[in-house]
C-alpha cells in the first residue's frame, strides 16, 4: 500500500493505492479533506472493430458516503442523476484525446464517491484520479494531468471551493490540464470579464502543475507495470496512393458544396464509387477506403482554412452565419421563440408554473429544490437521420445543463418572480453549436413569456485549426469544423461579461495567447448576435402571457396559517374548489394564489382574507345560517367563525319560532354587537332593520 499526503492552498489531499480494488488494471483513492473517491481503470484484452475509441467513463455518488439512504421505493441508487452524468462527461473530455492513436481496446474508468463531508465537491477528484489510475495500469496512457475547481469570492480566487462558496461566489470553473497547457475548461459565472477568466485559468494552471508534481512523486514510489504495446495499424500504401491520386480533386470539389446534407450526400456517393471501383482488386477494403477519403477530406478542409483563410461554406474566419429570430411562434404557449443560425435551428418554449412544479434534488450535499429547469432535445430528424425516440442521452443532458447554467444568472429571484420556469429546447436542425442556439432561443423565449431577466444573453462556439505554430481561430463553427478541428470553445454572455463557458481540445492544450484571442473574437461575435436578437424583441414583455397562471402573493399572520389550511387541509381545498385557483402556503405566512383569470384570483384572495380576518364589533356581515335552535340561529359570518343570532334579535317584533323567518342555508345580513372574552360572538339583525 502506497500513500502520499500533501497540502495545497490549505486543502489536505491524499493519494492511496494497493489496498482497494486490486484486480483492476489501475486503482487509486483520491481524498480531499473528508471527501474520498475511488477511481479504477480497466481495459479489455482484445481490440474492437469500432470506428471510434471505446472509452467509457462512469461516475457514481454513493448515498452511504454522506450517511444517507436513497429515497424512492427501492431505497437504492438508481439511474445516474444529471450531476453524475455531467461529471462523467467532464472526466471523459480531457483524457480521451490523450490516448495514443491505434489503441482500440475498450477502456472503462469508474469513479465512486465513497465518503463525502457534504462540503467538498467530489467531481474534480475524478479527473486527477483517472490520470493516476491510468498511469498505475498497463494501459498505454502516460500523460500526467490534474483537475481543479476555481471559485471567486469577494475578488479573491479560491481553490476547490465548497458547495456554499460556489453558490455565493461570482464564478465556479473546472479546469483540467497538463504541465504545458490547459486541455479542458467548464464553468459558470455572473458576468465576469475576459481578463478575470484568464486570470482564473492562470491561477488554476499553477495549482495543476503542483498536483501533477505530486502525482509524479507518488507514481515514483509505485511498482509500475510495463505498458501495453500499441501496434500502428497496417496501411495499404499502394491503395492509399491510388485513392489520393484519383480522388483528391474530387473531394476538394465536393468540400465546397453549399449545404450540409448536399455536401454529405455528394461525399457519400463518391465513397460508394471508390469502394465499388476497387472492390475486385482490393476485397474487404471498404473501411480502409473510407478512412483514406476521410483523411483527404480532413486535410483539404484544414488546408483551405490555414492557407486561404476560407471555409467550406465560403465564410471568412470571423464571419457569423445568417441569423433569424422569431417570437410568439406557438400561440398557446406561455412564451416561444425560433432561433436560426445558418443550418442550426432551435425551437424554445417557456412554461410558467407554481412552486408545486419545482424539482426536488436528492444529492450528497442535501435536499434542494429547483425553480428553473432547462431541457434540451436532439431528435434524429434534426440531422436528417432515422433513429429511436428514447430518453435523453448523455450528450443531450450535458448540452441542457450547459445552457441552464448559462441562463441561470439572469433568472429573477423567487421574491421578484414567484414562478417555476421550465425552458424546453427542441433542435429542429443541427450543423454546429446547437447548445448556443438554445441559449439564444432561450433568452428570446423568456422575454416573450414576460420573465423579467435582467440582461439578454447570447452564445457562440469558437473553433481552431492548428498545424505546428500556424493556427486559425474560427467564429461560429460548423459541425464539420468541430469534427475535423482542434478546439471547441463555447462562450455565453451579455455585452458586459461572461456567464458560462466550455472548452475541449483534441491537441495537447491551448496557450493563454490563443485563449485570449478566442475570447476577444467570441465577445465581438456575441455582441453581433445580441443585436439581431434585440431587433426582434428589445426587452421582456411588460406582462406575462395570458395563457400563463397569474400569481398573486399576499401575507397572512403566521398564527393564522392553520386557519387557511384547515383540519386535514379541508379549508385550503375548499378555497381551491370554490375559486378555481391554486393556493400554496409557506411557513413564513406567504400565500401564493395562482389562477388563469383575474376573477378566480380575486375570489381566492377574498376567501383567504376572510379566513384570516377577525370579526369586528359594530361591523355588518352577510352570513349563512348554519344551525337553528329554539333560542336562535348560529350564523357563519366568516369562514369557520359563527355567532349567535338570538331569537329576540331577529325581528323588531316578537316571533314564536326562528323558522318563521330563517332556515338553515339562508343568507342573512347581521351586525356584530358584542364579542366576549372567550371569543363568543353576539349578532343582531334587528338593529339593522331599525336603522
Amino acid at each position: 500500500m502506497i500513500i502520499k499526503k500533501f497540502n495545497i492552498e490549505g486543502k489536505e489531499q491524499l493519494f492511496e493505492t494497493g489496498r482497494i480494488a486490486r484486480q483492476a488494471d489501475g486503482s487509486v483513492l483520491v481524498r480531499e479533506n473528508g471527501t474520498t473517491v475511488l477511481v479504477t481503470a480497466v481495459a479489455s484484452e482484445e481490440e474492437t472493430d469500432k470506428d471510434f475509441f471505446p472509452l467509457f467513463v462512469e461516475y457514481r455518488e454513493k448515498f452511504y458516503a454522506a450517511g444517507k439512504i436513497p429515497g424512492g421505493f427501492f431505497k437504492r441508487e438508481g439511474r445516474p442523476s444529471e450531476r453524475e452524468i455531467v461529471s462523467c462527461r467532464m472526466i471523459d473530455r480531457p483524457i480521451r484525446p490523450l490516448f495514443p492513436d491505434g489503441f482500440n481496446c475498450e477502456v472503462q474508468i469508474a469513479c465512486s464517491v465513497l465518503s463525502s463531508d457534504q462540503k467538498q465537491q467530489s467531481d474534480i477528484l475524478g479527473i486527477t484520479g483517472a490520470s493516476l489510475a491510468l498511469n498505475l495500469s498497463n494501459i498505454p496512457f502516460d500523460t500526467i494531468l490534474s483537475g481543479v475547481r476555481v471559485g471567486r469570492v469577494e475578488g479573491e480566487f479560491i481553490l476547490d471551493p465548497s458547495f456554499e462558496e460556489s453558490e455565493e461566489g461570482e464564478m465556479s470553473i473546472v479546469v483540467a490540464g497538463t504541465d504545458d497547457a490547459i486541455v479542458m475548461v467548464e464553468g459558470e459565472a455572473n458576468g465576469v470579464s475576459e481578463d478575470i477568466l484568464l486570470d482564473a485559468l492562470e491561477f488554476a494552471h499553477d495549482r495543476i502543475r503542483e498536483i501533477n508534481a505530486v502525482q509524479r512523486e507518488f507514481l515514483g514510489q509505485c511498482d509500475l507495470p510495463q505498458k501495453r504495446e500499441v501496434k500502428p495499424a497496417e496501411v495499404n500504401s499502394e491503395l492509399e496512393n491510388k485513392i489520393r491520386e484519383e480522388y483528391t480533386d474530387k473531394v476538394r470539389e465536393r468540400n465546397l458544396i453549399k449545404g450540409k446534407l448536399k455536401r454529405q450526400r455528394a461525399l457519400s456517393e463518391l465513397r460508394r464509387e471508390a469502394i465499388e471501383k476497387y472492390e475486385e482488386d482490393y476485397p474487404e477494403s471498404a473501411g480502409e477506403i473510407s478512412g483514406f477519403l476521410h483523411e483527404i477530406e480532413r486535410e483539404l478542409v484544414r488546408d483551405l482554412i490555414l492557407r486561404e483563410n476560407r471555409r467550406t461554406d465560403g465564410r471568412g474566419l470571423d464571419e457569423i452565419r445568417d441569423i433569424s429570430c422569431e417570437v410568439q411562434v406557438m400561440p398557446e404557449t406561455h412564451g416561444s421563440a425560433l432561433f436560426t443560425r445558418g443550418e442550426t435551428q432551435s425551437l424554445v418554449v417557456v412554461t410558467l408554473g407554481t412552486s408545486q412544479d419545482e424539482k426536488r434534488i436528492d444529492a450528497l450535499s442535501g435536499e434542494s429544490w429547483k425553480k428553473f429547469l432547462l431541457h434540451y432535445n436532439f431528435p434524429p430528424y434534426s440531422v436528417g437521420e432515422v433513429g429511436f425516440f428514447r430518453g435523453p442521452g448523455r450528450r443531450e443532458i450535458g448540452h441542457g445543463v450547459l445552457a441552464e447554467k448559462s441562463l441561470q444568472p439572469v433568472i429573477p429571484s423567487e421574491e421578484d418572480f414567484p414562478y417555476t420556469i421550465r425552458v424546453v429546447s427542441d433542435i429542429m436542425e443541427s450543423n454546429g453549436s446547437s447548445s448556443m442556439a438554445t441559449v439564444c432561443g432561450g433568452t428570446l423565449a423568456l422575454m416573450d413569456a414576460g420573465v423579467p431577466i435582467d440582461r439578454p444573453l447570447a452564445g457562440i462556439a469558437m473553433g481552431m485549426i492548428k498545424e505546428g505554430d500556424n493556427y486559425a481561430i474560427l467564429t461560429d463553427i460548423l459541425g464539420l469544423e468541430d469534427h475535423l478541428g482542434d478546439m471547441d470553445f463555447k462562450v455565453v454572455g451579455s455585452i458586459e461579461g461572461i456567464t458560462a463557458f466550455q472548452m475541449d481540445t483534441k491537441i495537447s492544450g491551448i496557450s493563454r495567447e490563443v485563449m485570449r484571442e478566442a475570447l476577444d473574437k467570441a465577445r465581438k461575435a456575441r455582441i453581433k448576435v445580441l443585436e439581431s436578437m434585440l431587433a426582434t424583441i428589445p426587452e421582456p414583455r411588460s406582462d406575462i402571457s395570458p395563457n400563463a397562471p397569474k400569481i398573486v402573493k399576499i401575507m397572512v399572520p403566521v398564527d393564522k396559517i392553520r386557519k387557511v389550511i384547515g383540519p386535514g387541509g379541508k379549508m385550503v381545498r375548499f378555497i381551491q374548489e370554490e375559486s378555481g385557483a391554486r393556493v400554496e402556503i409557506d411557513d413564513d405566512g406567504t400565500v401564493l394564489i395562482a389562477a388563469c383569470d383575474s376573477a378566480s384570483s380575486e375570489k381566492a384572495v377574498q376567501m383567504v382574507e376572510e379566513v384570516t380576518a377577525d370579526p369586528e364589533v359594530n361591523k355588518v356581515y352577510t352570513g349563512t345560517v348554519k344551525n337553528v335552535v329554539n333560542f336562535g340561529a348560529f350564523v357563519e359570518i366568516l369562514p369557520g367563525r359563527e355567532g349567535l343570532l338570538h331569537i329576540s334579535e331577529i325581528e323588531n317584533r316578537r316571533i314564536e319560532k326562528v323558522e318563521d323567518v330563517l332556515n338553515v342555508g339562508d343568507e342573512v345580513e347581521v351586525k356584530v354587537v358584542n364579542i366576549d372574552r372567550e371569543g363568543k360572538i353576539r349578532l343582531s339583525r334587528k338593529v339593522l332593520l331599525n336603522d
